[in-house]
C-alpha cells in the first residue's frame, strides 16, 4: 500500500531552516539542566520520506524503563547536539549517518526530570537494517508518516493534563509525544506550533 504521508528531503530541510526555533535559556547548567539530543531520522525510498525511528527502552534501563522513545541520550563533554543524536542513533540502532544528514533542530524541550532535550531532525534514507542495542532497546520502529500525522489529546492525570500520541493500541506521552507532534507540525505541514508547555505524566519524571 503507497502511504498517504510523506516528504521529499528537500521540502523536510526547507521547513526545519525556516522554522523559528526556541532555545533553552543558556544559564540552563547553573539551574541544575543536563543536556540531551534525540533524533528525529526520517527514513523512506531515495528523496522520499514515509517514516521516522522510534524505540522502546529497554526494561532494564535505570531511568525511563520500558517506555517509547526516540533515540537518544545525554551529550558526552565537548559534543554538540547534533553530534550526540548521530552517536546515539548508531549506539542504539547500529545506524551510522554523516553529519550532512543533519537537517535541522525544533525547539527546546525542558523536561520535569531535569533535561534539555534538543530534537534533531536528520534523514537516514534507505538505511541499512536496524541493530538494536539490547542494553538500551526492547525494540525498535519504523513508525510510518500516516501514523505521525495523527490528532493527539490532553486528559487528566494526577498531575494535571498531560499530552498523548496514539501509537499502534496504546498511547506514547510528552516528552516524546510532544516531540512527535512538532515534527509533525513543522516539517509534514509547516506550522509553528509549540510544545514546551504541554504536561508530562509522572512515570517520565525519572
Amino acid at each position: 500500500m503507497t502511504p498517504r504521508t510523506t516528504v521529499t528531503v528537500e521540502r523536510a530541510r526547507a521547513r526545519v531552516a525556516s522554522f523559528d526555533r526556541v532555545t533553552a535559556a543558556s544559564d540552563t547548567g547553573a539551574q541544575g539542566l543536563r543536556r540531551a539530543a534525540v533524533c528525529l531520522a526520517i527514513v523512506g525510498d531515495g528523496e522520499t520520506g514515509t517514516g521516522v525511528l522510534l524505540t522502546m527502552r529497554s526494561a532494564t534501563l535505570r531511568g525511563n524503563p520500558a517506555q517509547y522513545a526516540l533515540p537518544g541520550g545525554k551529550l558526552d563533554p565537548g559534543e554538540t547536539v547534533e553530534q550526540a543524536a548521530l552517536r546515539e542513533l548508531h549506539e542504539e540502532l547500529g545506524l551510522r549517518l554523516p553529519p550532512g544528514a543533519v537537517l535541522g533542530l525544533l525547539d527546546d524541550f525542558v523536561t520535569v526530570s531535569g533535561f534539555v532535550i534538543t530534537p534533531v531532525v536528520m534523514w537516514a534514507g534507505a538505511p541499512d537494517p536496524l541493530a538494536p542495542n539490547p542494553d538500551e532497546v526492547d525494540e525498535a520502529y519504523v513508525v510510518g508518516l500516516d501514523e505521525v500525522d495523527a490528532e493527539c489529546r490532553i486528559i487528566d492525570s494526577d498531575v494535571g493534563p498531560v499530552f498523548q500520541w496514539p501509537f499502534r493500541g496504546d498511547h506514547v506521552h510528552a516528552p516524546t509525544a510532544a516531540i512527535l507532534h512538532q515534527f509533525r507540525e513543522v516539517v509534514l505541514h509547516g506550522r509553528t506550533t509549540r510544545v514546551g508547555h504541554l504536561g508530562q505524566p509522572r512515570f517520565t519524571w525519572t
